[in-house]
């Protein structure tokens, strides 16, 4: 008696495997022991990328509010201080869009801020 492998399923893994690998170079898109490897391997970087890709916005948010804060006078990281200072919960993200859509916006933003700064520094001397 044979031993049961229980082909139909086997197949159909591998059949799966293969598809995920689908132009993919060489041997990787063709033997299923290789495609394994490399699909395993897509994987990991696309979950990797995935985490990457949120820091990576973030980097540009932070890019696009330091240029628009140096055009009305004021850095970055003083802008976001005074932000949290004036109690101003915005995000990064929602900043940066402010910033590139409505200009007289960020600009009533950054004076908030101005202000924000103003009053923290005189509490602090006082």
């Amino acid at each position: 008696m044979a031993r049961a492998t229980n082909s139909p399923a086997s197949r159909k893994r591998r059949k799966k495997v293969l598809n995920y690998a689908k132009g993919y170079f060489g041997n990787k898109s063709k033997l299923f022991r290789y495609a394994k490897e490399a699909v395993q391997h897509a994987w990991q970087y696309a979950y990797i990328d995935r985490k990457k890709k949120k820091a990576n916005m973030r980097g540009l948010w932070i890019v696009r509010l330091n240029a628009a804060c140096r055009e009305a006078g004021i850095s970055y990281s003083r802008f976001i201080e005074g932000l949290k200072a004036a109690k101003i919960e915005l995000d990064r993200r929602q900043l940066s869009e402010i910033a590139i859509a409505d200009s007289v916006a960020f600009t009533a933003l950054v004076k908030q801020a101005q202000a924000a700064l103003k009053t923290k520094a005189a509490a602090a001397k006082a």
